[in-house]
């Protein structure tokens, strides 16, 4: 089997110039932007917008890791440019701004792509999923370069290469896309599906500060101090993973990506390549790795207890409402994809969103749009022990 190749550049801080010399070193040591793309196609810079967020918040592509991407390529003789992502709630545009993108792609004069209007995509060739809506701004490039960030995911473990394309679905349909894949395994599916259709040519991960913890949203910011970009998004999250001390195997896009052809997870088929020359894993992880990383690492199928399902309901997580931090806002509501919702909120009564969690499908999209952290993810304490026993085995 071919190794993927995944650069792994130390970056200490976001300061522009840093940043942009890291980015073209990086791609430098991947043969160079045109090994990817030529110069007449039609390129979509691809970071992750998830919410309204400043860039300290470590939510959203930082706009100094966005911006050399960009220079790399405006100075590479590339003039065929635009950016964009689909966020779970809110403008395109008001994100974009909000995190600093925006600016950045104004000074290079790279224009917004078009993801307020969407167009269903028939894909009869998927295993999971036989048509998409896609945003018009997806659809009409020729080539995506995914500037994907380093966090964590409530449902998935990580959010990294593999699962920022899903930006690439229009608008309320990523809701949807949650009530039609009700569990992680099914999920990643339908993400490999996607990646199969889009074909995104170059993943370029900001990890310079990720995100521990209550990700993708309401996490900590954490200093990783890497940049990491691959051709291969498996490979790419597989490093992820193995820097913050999470097995690849338990993350669902990494398995299921390899088997759909997307890239390799084992560490034998990963060739791990520095300014400094190519490093093994445990080089790169003695160095750079965060071993006490805030992650969820259990997997109860692996206990054999999950086909019982009046144990599942004692151990299986769940979202809830942190009282203090919330602000009745509603957006939790509007969030949930499940028909009839999952959360409703009584403004009259002045109490917080209640959870039905015989409705609830685990999709974390509630926990995702909290503007104030109010939402968090608790594992019971029977879980806890399960989880110990099945890491144990």
């Amino acid at each position: 089997m071919k190794k993927s190749r995944v650069i792994l550049l130390e970056c200490t801080d976001y300061d522009e110039d840093k940043v942009y010399r890291t980015v073209k070193r990086g791609l430098e040591l991947l043969g160079g932007i045109e090994n990817f793309m030529r110069k007449d196609e039609k390129i979509l810079l691809k970071p992750n917008l998830l919410k309204r967020a400043v860039p300290d918040q470590a939510i959203t592509t930082h706009p100094s890791v966005f911006k050399a991407v960009a220079r790399v390529l405006k100075e590479s003789g590339y003039n065929k440019i635009s950016y964009g992502d689909s966020p779970g709630n809110g403008n395109p545009t008001k994100i974009s701004n909000t995190a600093g993108i925006a600016r950045a792609a104004e000074e290079l004069g790279i224009e917004e792509a078009d993801f307020r209007q969407g167009e269903k995509v028939d894909f009869p060739q998927g295993k999971v999923a036989k048509n998409f809506v896609i945003s018009r701004g997806a659809l009409d490039a020729e080539a995506v370069i995914n500037v994907c960030k380093m966090k964590t995911h409530a449902l998935e473990r990580v959010t990294g290469a593999v699962k920022n394309i899903f930006g690439c679905i229009y608008g309320f349909n990523k809701g949807l896309s949650h009530a039609k894949y009700q569990n992680a395994d099914r999920f990643a599916k339908m993400l490999c599906d996607l990646h199969v259709m889009i074909k995104p040519r170059l993943h370029i991960m900001d990890g310079i500060v990720a995100m521990e913890g209550n990700g993708p949203s309401s996490g900590r910011p954490v200093k990783m101090n890497i940049i990491l970009m691959s051709g291969d998004p498996v490979a790419l999250d597989s490093v992820f993973c193995r820097l913050i001390n999470l097995d690849p195997e338990s993350v669902p896009t990494n398995v299921n990506g390899e088997v759909w052809g997307l890239g390799n997870w084992h560490d034998e088929n990963i060739e791990i390549l520095t300014p400094q020359g190519e490093k093994p894993i445990e080089e790169i992880v003695k160095k750079y790795g965060k071993m006490n990383f805030d992650v969820y690492r259990g997997d109860i199928k692996k206990a054999g207890f999950h086909r019982v399902e009046w144990l599942m309901k004692l151990i299986r997580q769940r979202p809830y409402v942190v009282e203090e931090r919330c602000i009745r806002c509603g957006i939790c509501v509007n969030s949930c994809p499940v028909e009839g919702k999952a959360i409703k909120l009584d403004k009259d009564m002045g109490t917080i969103p209640q959870y039905d969690y015989d409705k609830c499908i685990r999709c974390y999209c509630c926990q995702e749009m909290c503007p104030q952290k109010a939402i968090e993810v608790k594992t019971p304490f029977l879980r806890k022990i399960l989880d110990k026993l099945a890491c144990s085995r």
